[in-house]
């Protein structure tokens, strides 16, 4: 087999799209945790990411169909979706990677404020938290919070606070307030968030460069002659 030859395209196109179909695991992977770790935030630049991931996986598997065959149609339409998928891909990992620190708060800050009292539960309890940036226990304002008690472990060092019960004392009661036990939500999500974008974006950014050699290798292969093939195939 000679290097650049028929043969070694064929093998590298193949083994290059095999590589696809596992970074679209990645990408899917990656971008799905970040989704999942920031309840909250609904980013569509991730979302978009795990549709790159899919969309990756489907036409890689057109790609090992036509360097199998050696497909004229199938190789075209995958190196022109392949580029088209790289522009895509490259954009919103580099959108991820810019987004900066004031962005990312105000995203999350967004995300709660959108959220309903059954998102913003299941955030107190999976990050043992209580309220946003605060305690406060009016679920119809924009950054209240449901009572923790049932939710939070944290609550369990206090369970009398009023972040926990959800019932505040009296405006003319003498009785001293009492400091809720647990950290605000936001300090438990900043750092995660974070990592999210980090990741999703690191991730993508790198993945995307090898979509370019699958565009290159791919043009190579397509203009090849098949040495099994009617040799005046393409006179």
């Amino acid at each position: 087999m000679v290097c650049g030859g028929f043969t070694c395209s064929r093998h590298s196109l193949i083994i290059l799209n095999v590589i696809y179909i596992i970074v679209s695991f990645v990408l899917i992977g990656v971008a799905a945790y970040s989704r999942v770790a920031a309840v909250i935030t609904s980013i569509s630049l991730v979302g978009s990411l795990i549709a790159c991931g899919v969309f990756l996986f489907l036409i890689a598997l057109v790609g090992l169909l036509g360097a199998i065959k050696h497909h004229q149609v199938l190789l075209f339409f995958y190196m022109i979706i392949l580029f088209v998928l790289f522009l895509l891909q490259f954009s919103l990992a580099c959108a991820c990677l810019a987004v900066n620190t004031d962005q990312k708060d105000s995203l999350a800050e967004q995300g709660w404020r959108m959220s309903g009292a059954v998102t913003r539960t299941q955030v107190q309890s999976q990050f043992n938290c209580c309220g946003f940036k605060d305690q406060d226990l009016n679920v119809e304002d924009a950054l209240g919070h449901p009572p923790c008690a049932a939710v939070s472990d944290c609550c369990t060092a206090n369970e009398e606070a009023p972040c926990c019960t959800g019932v505040y004392p009296p405006a003319n009661s003498t009785e001293p307030d009492v400091p809720c036990p647990c950290d605000t939500c936001f300090s438990k999500l900043q750092p995660v968030i974070y990592k999210a974008f980090s990741a999703t974006g690191g991730v993508g950014l790198f993945f995307s460069f090898t979509e370019i050699i699958g565009v290159w290798l791919a043009m190579r292969y397509r203009n090849q002659k098949d040495p099994r093939a009617n040799p005046s195939a393409f006179l």
